[in-house]
């Protein structure tokens, strides 16, 4: 997956996130988490990710342009075959085209898939990680649960096969059919639950300077010391900004199987940010959920417009 911002202690496949250790008692083994609910497709086996930046992630990450803000970029593009869907289970569909117009069929393998998709509602309380699956014509596929109607933004991180590439986030508008109840962005927390499972964040994001975020992973009030490897690493984490939905997203600095992920990120600007973190434990991935603010006090809470789609 794109490797956006580099991680250095904790959590942040983004760039945002608190500041304040959390303890968590003795070890615990396998176990669960949620908020929100996480959609996983596929759980491949764990494998080594390939070294080298994407611009979308690691620019983002080292202060640079954010990903994710565009439908295209570097000749291919994000082309939504099924821009709007139903609310609850739906496939959807997509391609990546080039330059030329053609789907393109051949990819690097990032973390163990050669395309990672995001889906995340516009008010943040919905996010999904997906795998699809690609046709030998390069059209991808997945099923996605979106449970509530509004409107939703899509998000291909990839790396063409083709000599030269690298790796892009590319984003596009998703809409699920019928009238929207805006919800206000989560209240930001040091804590998040999910599945009987406590994950702690420590560490403060910094607007354009590299800082240090961490993620302590509990159950049952002791500290989860066997973390397992999805998608090749301890832990994934994604981070989205409030308002454009500014793709960010990192990888755990090299360490042990838990309690404590590590990450660094840096935030693009100041501002609200929605960390996701997907890790797995007990052979389950689960999402625990953050909301950050980067460079500042919380701003007064805003609640998105009323929408009917």
């Amino acid at each position: 997956m794109n490797t956006g911002v580099r991680i250095t202690a904790f959590a942040a496949a983004l760039a945002a996130t608190f500041g304040a250790a959390y303890g968590l008692g003795t070890a615990v083994g396998p176990g669960p988490v949620e908020e929100p609910k996480t959609v996983h497709t596929e759980h491949a086996a764990p494998t080594k990710a390939r070294d080298g930046g994407h611009t979308g992630h690691d620019e983002a990450g080292q202060g640079g342009a954010a990903g994710g803000l565009q439908v295209s970029e570097g000749g291919y593009t994000l082309a939504l075959e099924t821009p709007r869907v139903a609310a609850g289970r739906s496939v959807v569909k997509f391609s990546i085209k080039d330059g030329s117009g053609r789907k393109v069929t051949a990819y690097q393998t990032e973390h163990g898939k050669e395309l990672h998709l995001i889906v995340a509602s516009r008010d943040l309380t919905v996010y999904r990680h997906l795998h699809p699956v690609r046709a030998a014509d390069g059209t991808w596929s997945t099923e996605v649960d979106l449970p509530v109607a509004g409107g939703y933004k899509a998000f291909a991180d990839f790396t063409p096969a083709a000599e030269g590439a690298k790796g892009l986030t590319l984003g596009v508008d998703l809409s699920v059919a019928g009238t929207y109840t805006p919800r206000p962005l989560p209240a930001a927390a040091r804590t998040a639950e999910v599945d009987g499972y406590r994950v702690a964040l420590d560490g403060t994001p910094v607007p354009g300077r590299p800082s240090e975020l961490k993620l302590t992973v509990g159950k049952g009030g002791k500290p989860v010391t066997d973390l397992e490897p999805y998608l090749g690493a301890y832990g994934h984490l994604v981070a989205l900004r409030e308002g454009d939905l500014a793709y960010l997203h990192v990888h755990p600095n090299k360490g042990g199987p838990g309690p404590e992920v590590s990450f660094t990120a840096t935030a693009p600007s100041p501002g609200a940010y929605r960390l996701f973190l997907d890790f797995q434990h007990d052979g389950t991935v689960r999402t625990a959920a953050f909301t950050v603010h980067a460079g500042g006090a919380a701003p007064a809470t805003r609640t998105p417009g009323d929408h009917t789609h």
